[in-house]
C-alpha cells in the first residue's frame, strides 16, 4: 500500500491535525487535507521579532529521541513514497522509528538557516540527506559520513537517499556512521 492511498478515519484524523492547519482572519479552522498534498504557508509579511519564529514548522514522526533528519523534496509534504520506504529501513535497522524522529523538508520553508533549526529543535542528533552543512549556513564544514559533533549536537552529513539506496558502498559507509552515533553492534 502506497503512502498517499492511506485512509484514515475521523478520530485519528483529529490527532494527527490537533492545532489548526489554517489561519483565517484570526479565526482558526481545521480542513482535512491528505499529507501529500500538504503544503507549508508562509505569512504575507513577517513582523515578527525572529524569522524562525514566522515560519510554519511542520515535521512528519514524533521527535521522542530528539533525532533530526533534514531533507529537501520539491514538490511533497516531506518524503516521496520510495525514499521513505528506505528511511523507514534505516530507522529500524537502528532500532528506532517514526516517532523517534522529526523529518523536515526544507524546500516547504523559506531559506532555513542552521540557526532556526537549532532553535527549533533543540536536537541530540542531526542527519542532513542530501543537503552540505554549508547548505544550512553552518558555521562549520564537515565531509560526508563524518560524524562531527558541534553545538552540544550529533552531525552527520550524507548524499540523498537514493544515491544511498542504490550505492552499496555508500549504504555501508553510512551503516558504519549509525552504528558509531547510535551505539548499535
Amino acid at each position: 500500500m502506497a503512502l498517499n492511498n492511506i485512509e484514515l478515519n475521523a478520530t485519528l484524523l483529529a490527532e494527527i491535525y490537533k492545532d489548526s492547519l489554517v489561519e483565517i482572519v484570526g479565526q482558526f479552522h481545521s480542513i482535512q487535507v491528505p499529507p501529500s498534498t500538504l503544503q507549508t504557508q508562509m505569512p504575507a509579511e513577517d513582523n515578527s521579532a525572529t524569522k524562525s519564529s514566522s515560519i510554519s514548522w511542520q515535521h512528519l514522526g514524533e521527535f521522542k529521541k530528539r533525532i533530526l533528519i533534514v531533507v529537501r523534496y520539491a514538490g511533497v509534504a516531506y518524503l516521496p513514497d520510495e525514499p521513505l520506504n528506505f528511511l523507514t529501513s534505516i530507522l529500524a535497522a537502528c532500532k528506532l522509528s517514526l516517532g523517534d524522529v522529526a523529518i523536515v523538508n526544507i524546500s516547504n520553508l523559506p531559506s532555513v538557516q542552521y540557526g532556526d533549526l537549532r532553535e527549533k529543535y533543540k536536537s541530540a542528533v542531526v542527519i542532513l540527506f542530501g543537503l552540505a552543512p554549508s547548505d544550512l549556513e553552518m558555521p562549520v564544514n564537515f565531509p560526508e559520513f563524518q560524524i562531527q559533533p558541534f553545538n552540544n549536537c550529533t552531525f552527520l552529513y550524507t548524499p540523498d537517499l537514493e544515491k544511498l539506496e542504490s550505492d552499496k558502498v555508500l549504504k555501508s559507509k553510512l551503516w558504519v556512521s549509525l552504528r558509531r552515533i547510535f551505539d548499535l553492534p
